[in-house]
């Protein structure tokens, strides 16, 4: 571990062959696991939840006070898993008392000047493109990707597979599997590059546009489209995953084509 230059509290907990470059800060209560490397001028601060093998770029904050005026000082996190890339000027919040801690999920890619606000989630694979910004308490999850310049809404959620045009802006809940662009925001197509190169074979692919077509192409609400697919597709993983994310969304989903 080099520290030379290096601000470093004597209760932060560093693992095995951690690299600490010039000029970093890091406070109490601090957790950084094994074979993680920070480069100069980062700053990580207190409640800060750190993996393996992670990467944190010039720039980068990870832990500060959230930017939200109901909180009031409460000891939260912002926990970062392991084989993490965080690019230069990506900025972490950690939690408030409405969730307890900030999340980004392992193998995670956070491109330059990337924003994630209080108490979001982040699950495993999840890329977020140059300068995205999250406000408070967005769900993103598994292999997601937001491309460049994206804005999501606080409190929506980014279905698994899914994938933003950059410079999207985002105020509903986008479904899984599939892809949003255009202003305003709306459904356009499924991310069948994406899917493929994760394995989906053409049947499960075919299966997934059959839903999508039925639910933003076939003229009917999305009450009544649900109601379709809940009838008539055959039963799959990908069936029941979009119907519980249109069943909890709280935002609504992003409109089609036809609305």
């Amino acid at each position: 571990m080099n520290q030379v230059l290096s601000n470093i509290h004597p209760e932060a907990v560093i693992g095995e062959n951690v690299t600490i470059s010039p000029f970093v800060t890091i406070e109490k209560n601090v957790i950084i696991g094994d074979n993680t490397y920070i480069y100069p001028n980062v700053v990580i601060m207190s409640g800060a939840r750190i993996g393996k093998n992670c990467r944190i770029f010039p720039g980068a904050v990870i832990a500060a006070i959230p930017q939200d005026l109901k909180f009031k000082g409460e000891e939260t996190t912002a926990e970062i898993g392991d084989n993490a890339t965080i690019r230069e000027c990506v900025t972490v919040n950690r939690g408030t008392a409405a969730k307890g801690k900030t999340v980004v999920g392992n193998n995670c890619l956070l491109m330059a000047y990337t924003h994630v606000a209080h108490d979001c989630l982040l699950k495993d694979f999840v890329i977020l493109g140059n300068a995205t910004q999250l406000a408070g308490e967005v769900e993103v999850d598994d292999y997601a990707i937001l491309s460049g310049g994206s804005l999501v809404h606080q409190f929506c959620k980014i279905g698994m597979h899914a994938m933003t045009q950059g410079g999207s802006r985002a105020s509903k809940d986008i479904p899984p599997y599939i892809i949003v662009g255009r202003e305003p925001i709306m459904y356009s197509g499924i991310n069948i590059i994406g899917l493929r190169r994760r394995g989906f074979d053409n049947e499960r692919i075919s299966a997934i546009q059959e839903i999508y077509r039925i639910l933003y192409q076939s003229g009917m609400n999305n009450k009544e489209a649900v109601k379709y697919i809940e009838e008539n597709i055959p039963a799959s993983k990908e069936k029941e995953i979009i119907i519980t994310f249109i069943a909890n969304s709280q935002r609504g989903i992003v409109r089609g084509y036809l609305e």
